[in-house]
């Protein structure tokens, strides 16, 4: 399929994430979205409660998600502040009760180290942080777990307003903050094959920007580090459709094969069956693995 696809040089492509394996040559993983707040944009804190939200978890991994992200604190500036001990509370009885359900890899949403430090404790794999390991001491949370992380672009950083972005050049400025943010984690001695880089869609960033990172996508992947993008419902897709936040699942799976096909390979996403039926077909069409059920005329 050259031609179809760009295929992005990737640093340890084979990868053991907590209890699972992915090629990520030839494979897409799907994490699912549990957000413990009470202001979360898309679910509107309806997994705010801690049964609520395990049992979201549990049902993304039935529905086939391969990993669950789990946060506290949610991005938007238009929000209260929490201390440490808050976020904790919400994120590590989640992921302790995940971790005894499943095998499925288990990352916090988070960018503070104590929380970070916690989430792992209770049976957390990854840190995925939207500050891009700025804030003191996370980097070395990570390195001295082993933990992975995910190293995202934004300008502020959670809970932190950013008038009007703008850019020269968005996905050149995207793309030289991820690997300054790389280079520092390697620098802290987290091992390359623990980084995954996020372009931060719609993280102080308007619509004209998230589609332009999308069209360009393949100048972030090529970095060569897995590239997970976040994409589910956001604002740039209710703007380019005119679509309210509840109807714009069609935008998301059309705008995340667009992100596969420039070479992405995890998907942060609220809809997770229809994401895997949408990403299984396409690694199909691809030549990545078979169908599973075909019929053979053999007349």
């Amino acid at each position: 399929m050259s031609g179809v696809q760009f295929s992005p040089g990737i640093v340890s492509p084979v990868r053991r994430i907590g209890r699972r394996e992915f090629d990520f040559e030839r494979q897409v993983a799907i994490m699912a979205i549990v957000n413990r707040t009470p202001n979360s944009f898309h679910d509107q804190g309806s997994t705010y409660a801690l049964e609520s939200a395990v049992a979201s978890a549990t049902k993304a991994v039935a529905d086939g998600a391969d990993w669950v992200d789990i946060g506290g604190f949610a991005f938007s500036a238009a929000q209260a502040g929490i201390g440490a001990e808050e976020e904790i509370e919400r994120v590590a009885p989640v992921i302790a009760e995940v971790r005894a359900a499943t095998d499925a890899v288990i990352s916090v949403d988070t960018h503070r180290a104590e929380v970070a430090r916690a989430a792992i404790e209770a049976g957390a794999d990854v840190i995925n942080d939207t500050n891009g390991l700025r804030e003191p001491g996370i980097a070395e949370v990570a390195a001295e777990t082993g933990a992975g992380v995910i190293v995202t672009h934004s300008l502020g950083g959670p809970g932190r307003r950013v008038f009007r972005p703008s850019y020269a050049d968005v996905v050149s400025e995207v793309a030289d903050y991820l690997r300054e943010r790389v280079s520092f984690a390697l620098k802290a001695g987290i091992a390359a094959d623990k980084i995954i880089i996020d372009p931060g869609h719609d993280l102080n960033k308007n619509t004209f920007h998230s589609l332009e990172l999308t069209r360009r996508l393949e100048e972030i992947t090529s970095i060569g580090y897995p590239t997970l993008v976040a994409l589910s419902n956001k604002d740039f897709i209710g703007e380019t459709l005119d679509r309210p936040q509840g109807e714009r699942k069609e935008g998301t799976i059309a705008a995340n094969v667009i992100c596969i096909l420039k070479g992405a390979r995890i998907l942060r996403v609220h809809d997770v069956a229809a994401t895997v039926a949408s990403v299984r077909m396409t690694e199909a069409v691809l030549g990545w693995r078979g169908p599973v059920a075909p019929i053979h005329n053999l007349a």
